[in-house]
């Protein structure tokens, strides 16, 4: 029973460090958009509009992260549309079945580089991932200006759906996450996601998804082919610092820009 108790502390830590920076932007004004009356119709190009879908950690929630939206006030962002779903309610394996919100199930904690893991339960939550993009393609957003962005499992979960998606999507952002299955995945990427480029933040105080697993990272998108960035930021543990949300704001904004460049 102790060690259970250990390990309900350790998740309640991850959950509350990684809510730390969500709840002190909650104090934050909204960034400033366009009144109600000139935002753009579904029917607007796809080329001007943009977006964001965030992932959250295990235990979390989608509302609990909105508040991240306000750090994006540049003015890239103003016709950008965020989505903060909710993963559903399930048994956990490394917190003795416990139930809580989870995308899939996780065997063991802290995770490592040769932690195993749930492959099924990922691909199921892949294609739930992929419903959501495909509904804002549907609406007219062009594929290269939709991002999707996670944190700890919300991060595995986004690797997963970007480079398992048909088509070339703006970007993937990872933060504090890993690899959430095995190489022979790979063979079922397509050409065009291949493109898609990644940003991969990790603390390397993390003690819940260790560095290594971090570090595990891009040698696995580069033996794919992908191309990524990896940030390591010394004495960040499992949380997400106002450091790595800035960088993010400017790594979508310089991609939304050449985006509509290459259009323009």
């Amino acid at each position: 029973m102790s060690s259970l108790i250990r390990l309900l502390f350790t998740l309640a830590a991850a959950i509350g460090a990684a809510s730390l920076l969500v709840a002190s932007l909650r104090r934050r004004a909204p960034p400033p958009g366009l009144p109600a009356k000139l935002v753009p119709s579904s029917h607007m190009a796809g080329r001007n509009r943009s977006f964001v879908l965030w992932l959250h950690g295990l235990g979390d929630s989608g509302p609990a992260n909105e508040p991240i939206r306000n750090l994006f006030s540049a003015p890239e962002f103003r016709l950008a549309k965020w989505s903060f779903p909710s993963a559903p309610r399930a048994p956990v394996s490394c917190n003795n079945g416990f139930v809580m919100p989870s995308w899939f199930d996780i065997h063991e904690l802290p995770m490592s580089a040769g932690s195993p893991q749930d492959e099924t339960g990922v691909l199921k939550a892949v294609e739930k991932v992929h419903a959501m993009i495909d509904r804002e393609v549907a609406d007219g957003i062009h594929p290269e200006n939709i991002f999707v962005c996670g944190f700890s499992q919300g991060g595995a979960l986004t690797l997963a759906s970007v480079l398992l998606y048909p088509k070339k999507l703006g970007g993937g952002a990872v933060f504090s996450g890993w690899v959430p299955f095995s190489s022979s995945v790979t063979e079922r990427i397509s050409p065009e996601a291949r493109k898609t480029p990644f940003l991969w933040s990790h603390g390397m105080a993390d003690k819940v998804v260790l560095f290594e697993a971090g570090q595990a990272g891009p040698p696995f998108l580069q033996s794919a082919g992908v191309n990524c960035e990896f940030k390591a930021y010394p004495d960040l543990g499992h949380s997400l610092s106002q450091e790595e949300l800035l960088y993010l704001e400017s790594w979508i904004k310089s991609r939304l820009n050449a985006s509509q460049e290459k259009d323009g």
